[in-house]
């Protein structure tokens, strides 16, 4: 399968020439790329190219393409129309066109992460370079299948505890009158055909998450502190989505500045200021992307054996980490980001013995 590789950071114009310049250095590898962008003007201007919202070669082993919301919306269109076929007997999307409708808030970054996941299921390249926001909207995207596993399981399961559920599961009145609406057995368990669907989707994109040869990120900074705080930040954050990050690109012109210190573990690479046109000179700067994310530290492990969980939450302190277990699964707020983390069979249930936050590990006990 294809690696996705996207860039994080604060500097705009710099993670976007990053971005080009990974892609140029990934194709003349030998490897089939995608460089694939927002709408915005960033991406064209640099690559001194109009770019259309279809994949078009721009080098050898190089395709460009424009993730516009509105036209991948269009075209979702007409599968979720036959989505409400495949379970309503009486669809009542069939007279709403696709080219009619307006993007609203969250729909684009969902547009693009399925956008996403059909290039990289279609076989058509190694790798794929997305060069969006670079900010916490880009590691929700990213997070999504987590966060959609969640609510299906969490809220599937009080629907079929709940009175509503079981009445619909068990009246003899309820049944037949729900049956003339859908197209799918609902007797046997609520939601179960539609549901284990939805979780066979999600725990693709899960996976897909978890291992860095398929989905990494890379911290794009200068030496700037603003840049480093906001770059440190991003950094614990992509761990509560479950994204690995594999290093750091420090755009400096002074090759013996140092901030490592700054990001422990990670390697730093440091890669001159340049002009649109000097797109070697970058390349020659960059590391091996999946050598360094595979030897990155894991956004979490778990121990049966111990009974411990550790999560790897770079960037914030003791005071800006929060445990809770309200539910069948523990919480854990870090920054502006939420994990509840799905335990295995082992562990699922316990109540949690303990927990400490130490050298950036939030370590939890059961």
């Amino acid at each position: 399968m294809a690696l996705i590789l996207t860039f994080l950071g604060k500097g705009g114009s710099a993670r976007t020439q990053v971005a080009i310049a990974a892609a140029k250095l990934l194709a003349s590898q030998g490897k089939r790329v995608l460089l694939a962008g927002s709408a915005e003007p960033a991406l064209q201007i640099l690559l001194g190219l109009p770019v259309g919202t279809d994949p078009q070669e721009i080098a050898a082993n190089l395709q460009v393409v424009q993730l516009q919301a509105s036209t991948l919306l269009e075209r979702s269109w007409e599968d979720v129309k036959k989505l409400e076929a495949q379970y309503l007997r009486t669809p009542i999307l069939k007279d709403v066109y696709g080219q009619e409708l307006s993007v609203l808030p969250g729909m684009d970054t969902a547009l693009v992460l399925n956008a996403i996941r059909e290039y990289y299921e279609s076989g058509n390249y190694d790798v794929i370079v997305y060069d969006g926001s670079g900010d916490t909207s880009t590691l929700r995207m990213f997070g999504m299948p987590e966060y959609l596993s969640w609510y299906v399981r969490r809220f599937r399961q009080l629907f079929v505890n709940s009175d509503l559920g079981r009445t619909i599961s068990e009246s003899p009145l309820i049944q037949p009158l729900v049956s003339t609406f859908f197209n799918i057995n609902w007797t046997a368990d609520n939601f179960a055909q539609p549901t284990n669907q939805v979780n066979n989707f999600l725990d693709k994109g899960k996976a897909a998450l978890a291992d860095p040869k398929h989905v990494a990120a890379f911290l794009v900074t200068t030496a700037d502190p603003v840049e480093v705080a906001s770059a440190r930040y991003l950094w614990g954050s992509a761990q509560q989505v479950g994204l690995t990050v594999g290093g750091v690109i420090l755009v400096s012109s002074d090759t013996n500045i140092n901030t490592s210190g700054e990001f422990t573990p990670l390697p730093v690479s440091v890669v001159p200021h340049v002009k649109a046109d000097e797109w070697q000179l970058l390349m020659d700067s960059l590391p091996n992307f999946v050598a360094q994310a595979v030897q990155a530290p894991k956004p979490i492990e778990i121990d049966i054996h111990e009974r411990k969980v550790s999560l790897f939450l770079p960037g914030f302190d003791k005071k800006q980490v929060k445990l809770t277990q309200y539910g069948p699964e523990v919480t854990v707020e870090a920054g502006d980001q939420r994990r509840n983390i799905f335990l295995p069979p082992a562990l699922s249930g316990r109540p949690v013995a303990g927990a400490k936050f130490q050298n950036n590990y939030l370590i939890i006990s059961f």
